[in-house]
């Protein structure tokens, strides 16, 4: 059985700072990074919001998506979010509020 993950991106504000991620477990990963729960890129630069986020069916489709948004210039990543989130809105209270968010245990990220 196929589970399905997201892939995310992350920012600390309009055309800022970026973090892309995947992950089994969006809700559980976003908080960790909106706390600074873990050492890091998002905590160093502040990056605290979710600004856009896919999910894909299986390991390697995610794994691929993420490498594929990492290769991509930064001008393509801000209209790649701008196309799905025109207002860079925080998508973090939209994901609490969804059902049909794929969820998984937190040792799962």
């Amino acid at each position: 059985m196929l589970q399905f993950e997201a892939v995310y991106i992350m920012a600390n504000r309009p055309c800022g700072a970026l973090y892309i991620g995947r992950t089994k477990n969006l809700i559980g990963r976003v908080w960790q990074h909106r706390t600074g729960a873990i050492a890091g890129h998002t905590r160093k630069y502040n990056i605290h919001k979710l600004v856009y986020y896919e999910y894909q069916e299986g390991w390697e489709a995610a794994w691929s998506r993420e490498k594929q948004l990492k290769r991509y210039r930064r001008e393509w990543k801000f209209n790649l979010i701008e196309a799905a989130n025109p207002g860079w809105k925080d998508l973090w209270f939209q994901i609490n509020e969804d059902e049909e968010v794929p969820f998984a245990p937190m040792e799962d990220l």
